[in-house]
């Protein structure tokens, strides 16, 4: 299913800022930030500003079609997702960042937590860091 069928069904638009964000992330080899997104649009020639990006990346992130990525201070990026449970490897020196699928393994660890601390988690973020294989050369 393309962007506009998930957009349509959602009633919503393919906007421009939509579509250039999407094909940004699209050609993007490492997480970007919205300002990366937004410098990346302008040096594209397409007028869109800074605050389109956010929001386009937020509506973005909520249907499931883009993911947030942190990198090593905290800033974070944006990458395209991949349907149903994943996390990511970041590479600390070229911060590439590989999605991995999710698995049911840490379903014992979740249980664990609540039960000491008495929380009821809802959702997780799992994010791996190393060094990919072309830094490790």
């Amino acid at each position: 299913m393309d962007l506009q069928d998930k957009l349509n069904q959602k009633g919503l638009r393919l906007t421009k800022p939509r579509q250039v964000v999407m094909t940004i992330l699209e050609r993007a080899t490492v997480p970007l930030s919205p300002q990366a997104i937004h410098q990346h649009a302008i040096e594209n020639q397409a007028d869109i500003g800074l605050v389109s990006v956010y929001r386009t990346l937020e509506l973005l992130t909520t249907m499931g079609l883009v993911r947030r990525v942190h990198g090593q201070d905290s800033c974070e990026g944006y990458v395209l997702a991949s349907p149903g449970h994943h996390h990511h490897l970041v590479c600390r020196t070229c911060d590439r960042a590989v999605e991995f699928t999710g698995t049911d393994n840490l379903i014992p660890l979740l249980e664990q937590l609540q039960h000491e601390t008495g929380f009821t988690v809802d959702e997780h973020l799992l994010q791996l860091y190393g060094l990919c294989p072309d830094c490790q050369n």
